[in-house]
């Protein structure tokens, strides 16, 4: 098994490049690139906050209840986090999601209510809804929604977030290759769209800071 890395550039003040999934066993790196406006100053790990607010998909995949999942009905009004990775990454995807996790185990009973945190595979062949609520538990992501199905499908609700996924690929040596951006998007309950992006530095403790002001659909 290996991972790609795809890079996502960010136009600001001064340019701003997101880091993707990475540790692979080969070390490879993707240029795909696609270029959004951001608003202000960034330190290492903090939000960063688009200028122009991406449109949450119009996806409906499985779930790990092997159950429809519309994205826009479940999450409608409500604070969403959006991830696209796989369970056989082996560094970033884990590390992610287990900040995540940390961060959200800190929020009141009601915010965490409020929240929904969704992880959507970019591996789907290998990522049954079985193996995916294994993998967000174990994660500590027991309340984590993970979605699965038509990689076309993903990849193109991904694409218009300035996200790039890449089709598995199987190589001669039997290992399969996972190439995808690494952001994690933060949707607003005000008008369900994606107003914040955190890149694989973002700590556990830099979500717990913000996340109760993204609930409220405040800038962090």
């Amino acid at each position: 098994m290996r991972t790609k890395i795809l890079a996502t550039a960010i136009v600001a003040t001064a340019a701003l490049t997101l880091s993707a999934c990475g540790g692979s066993d080969s070390g490879g790196k993707g240029d795909n690139a696609a270029a959004a406006e951001v608003k202000g100053g960034q330190k290492s790990g903090q939000a960063i906050v688009l200028d122009q607010a991406k449109a949450k998909p119009d996806l409906a995949l499985t779930d790990t209840d092997g159950k429809k999942y519309d994205l826009l009905k479940e999450t409608k009004g409500r604070p969403t986090l959006l991830f696209f990775g796989y369970t056989h990454c082996p560094d970033v995807c884990p590390l992610t999601m287990s900040n995540v996790a940390l961060a959200v185990k800190k929020l009141p009973k009601a915010e965490r209510e409020k929240l929904r945190v969704v992880f959507v595979s970019t591996d789907p062949a290998r990522d049954t809804p079985k193996r995916m609520r294994s993998w967000l538990d174990a994660q500590g992501g027991t309340d984590f929604v993970g979605l699965t199905g038509d990689f076309n499908t993903i990849e193109a609700a991904a694409r218009p977030l300035g996200i790039f996924i890449e089709k598995p690929k199987k190589e001669k040596d039997g290992s399969i290759t996972v190439s995808h951006g690494a952001e994690v998007v933060g949707f607003s309950p005000k008008d369900d769209k994606g107003h914040w992006i955190y890149t694989t530095e973002a700590t556990a403790d830099r979500y717990a800071k913000d996340l109760p002001k993204i609930i409220e659909g405040r800038n962090p």
